[in-house]
């Protein structure tokens, strides 16, 4: 009898580290980024500049679902396996896509684009503002350097103290509970709505992911678009901003809500629901 060996490999590990490191680098963007616009921008445009900003980062993944259908759609032996060596389809079962292919497309894109942050000046004017003389700017560096060091040590022994005021204040704490709800419920519907599809109506991988993009990310750029046009015209406070984003909230409990009522027929497996027979 021929000796069975299980199956395995520790390629995953490749994977992980690859994306801890992708993790790493697309980290400070966000916070980053929000900190310059809050600083640098006008009162009247922050809205909207952020506005801008979420809306770059749901377009990202848009179009990463429109790679990743593509990519689900061509087999992941492609580059040593023909196309008419192929016997099953991409709705079998057996059926797994090129998801290599993706990732490294898009590490090439990242490297490309991250080009650029290393062209971009140390300072920046804030919005409105003209740059300063060059003689005033020289004369003064040396200070601002030293006031840099020494804000940075500051900083360093304020941090525990802030983090824990942060922790014991409710108002941070609750929008930090929301922000996580958010985004438990948008990644469940990302990572199990595609399988849901491919079961429930016999839809191919590629076809669950293009629509999966299709029906849902670009109606949430339209919301952050539409939200920052609409704080910045009217001039909304943060009180203001709170009450809407309430109503708003409580509208889409209620239409997710209602899906309650919007059953299917649970499709016939063997073995599970009816018998191999």
């Amino acid at each position: 009898t021929e000796c069975e060996k299980e199956p395995g490999s520790l390629l995953w590990i490749f994977v992980m580290v690859g994306n801890i490191v992708r993790g790493m680098g697309e980290t400070p963007i966000m916070p980053l980024g929000i900190s310059y616009l809050e600083d640098f921008a006008k009162a009247e445009n922050s809205p909207f500049y952020l506005a801008c900003l979420h809306t770059a980062t749901v377009i990202g993944p848009f179009l990463g679902l429109l790679l990743a259908s593509f990519c689900a759609e061509l087999f992941v032996d492609i580059a040593s396996v023909g196309a008419d060596e192929i016997t099953i389809t991409a709705t079998d079962a057996r059926w797994v896509g090129a998801w290599w292919l993706g990732i490294l497309i898009c590490a090439l894109l990242n490297l490309l684009v991250a080009i650029p942050f290393w062209f971009l000046p140390k300072s920046l004017v804030k919005e409105g503002e003209t740059n300063e003389p060059e003689e005033t700017s020289e004369k003064s560096a040396t200070p601002l350097q030293e006031n840099d060091k020494n804000e940075t040590k500051q900083t360093m022994y304020d941090f525990i103290p802030f983090l824990k005021a942060l922790f014991h204040n409710p108002v941070y704490m609750l929008f930090i509970c929301i922000t996580v709800l958010q985004f438990s419920a948008f990644d469940g519907m990302i990572s199990f709505m595609p399988k849901y599809l491919e079961q429930q109506f016999g839809k191919s991988a590629s076809d669950a992911i293009f629509l999966i993009g299709v029906y849902n990310l670009p109606v949430l750029c339209v919301g952050y678009f539409s939200g920052g046009l609409f704080m910045k015209k009217f001039k909304i406070n943060v009180y203001q901003a709170a009450s809407i984003a309430f109503w708003v909230s409580l509208l889409e409990y209620l239409l997710y809500f209602a899906a309650y009522w919007t059953v299917c027929d649970t499709s016939p497996v063997a073995g599970l629901t009816v018998s191999y027979q």
